[in-house]
């Protein structure tokens, strides 16, 4: 497809990454109004649980979805993914969203055909590259294929109207999505650091360690695994602060300090910072129950998902559309503000209990500036012919 009229569905990024941006500033608005109203969108259970639902399977889910449809096609050498599938794929996400919108008006076997299209639709579309190049990536449609059993299982309790099995879900959920952000930042963190060191004349060995390597996955994929069985049990902290320590020793052998020049680069490194931190925070409160560790959820959410999609939307943007890879003043201000909301989300609380609704209103007002500013600045990129003239 060709020409202005198609750009938006040129490539996988552009809708999705433009859909996350949107839907990151309309859902904490929704969320907003929830909690002022005390209006739920499903009665059969509690709001938050709506809340925590959109963010992962709406929010995270399109950011996942434009990278994977993105780097597909770099890692098998295939056509990017544009025109009529990506225009269902989108359609499919947005019929999800619309559904758990109205859940209080819908039955129940309309809301989850709505809401269960989207990631086999995503699977198929990757699936058949991967596949077909059997390429080293393919454990992607195992990731893909997680959430979807997870998104289920969210729907099976929202059936039973059992908030207990809804949080399970969720938590499992946020597991799955650390742990590609595990793999993932494990090799852009690294590549892209070393990348812009070489070009600043900088000679910084990365370390990266088989044993850290293998101790971090695996940590992380046994996390998954005891959060779906025994969520908030001692044992989820004693993995956690495993997981937490050698998330540690990992991002030690960065070189986090010498990035601090360029916002694309250290943004990154911020991010995956957070990952030890929100494991020790979860270590400390499971295993404690020390109350200034509550909020380590948010930690992990926030900090870790929230700032690196930020981090890689606004960086992959600028490269497939043909742009420097220097991001704007107003990005490495947003890139602060959401550093701030996730701090402010985590920490607040304790330092401020007295203030506790005040601390949730700062950490939602900093997310929405940071998530207003992306998409000010990148609907235009998203939306528009790249700037060397080339498709896609």
């Amino acid at each position: 497809m060709s020409g202005t009229r198609y750009v938006p569905f040129a490539y996988g990024f552009r809708p999705f990454f433009l859909a996350a941006g949107l839907f990151a500033v309309l859902a904490m608005v929704a969320w907003a109004w929830i909690i002022i109203t005390g209006r739920a969108p499903f009665g059969a259970l509690p709001a938050h649980l709506w809340h925590g639902h959109e963010m992962l399977f709406g929010f995270i889910g399109a950011a996942i979805a434009g990278f994977l449809l993105t780097a597909v096609p770099s890692w098998t050498g295939s056509r990017g993914f544009a025109g009529a599938p990506l225009v269902v794929l989108t359609v499919a996400w947005l019929t999800g969203r619309i559904a758990f919108a109205a859940a209080g008006l819908l039955p129940w076997p309309v809301i989850a055909a709505a809401e269960l299209c989207f990631l086999p639709l995503l699977a198929f579309l990757i699936g058949r590259a991967l596949l077909r190049e059997r390429n080293r990536n393919f454990p992607m449609l195992v990731i893909v294929a997680l959430l979807w059993g997870i998104d289920a299982w969210f729907m099976e309790a929202l059936r039973r109207g059992d908030p207990a099995l809804a949080s399970r879900a969720l938590a499992a959920g946020i597991g799955v999505v650390l742990l590609l952000v595990t793999i993932i930042g494990g090799r852009i963190v690294p590549s892209f650091t070393a990348n812009a060191l070489r070009q600043r004349g900088i000679t910084a060995e990365i370390r990266s360690r088989v044993p850290v390597e293998t101790a971090v996955i695996g940590a992380m994929a046994l996390a998954v695994l005891v959060d779906a069985l025994f969520p908030r049990h001692w044992v989820a902290g004693l993995v956690a602060a495993i997981a937490a320590a050698a998330q540690a020793v990992r991002l030690a052998g960065w070189r986090s300090l010498r990035t601090l020049d360029e916002p694309i680069v250290w943004v990154l490194h911020a991010a995956y910072a957070w990952l030890p931190i929100g494991l020790a925070l979860k270590a400390v409160h499971l295993l404690s129950g020390a109350g200034g560790a509550t909020h380590w959820q948010h930690a992990l959410a926030i900090g870790v998902a929230a700032t690196m999609i930020l981090a890689v939307m606004t960086r992959a943007a600028l490269g497939h559309t043909g742009r420097p890879l220097v991001v704007a003043r107003a990005i490495a201000a947003a890139y602060a503000l959401l550093l701030g909301a996730a701090l402010v989300r985590v920490f607040g609380p304790a330092l401020a209990p007295a203030s506790y609704p005040v601390t949730i209103e700062v950490a939602a007002l900093l997310w929405l500036a940071a998530w207003a500013i992306y998409v000010v600045v990148y609907a235009p990129i998203l939306t528009r012919v790249r700037a060397d003239g080339k498709p896609g």
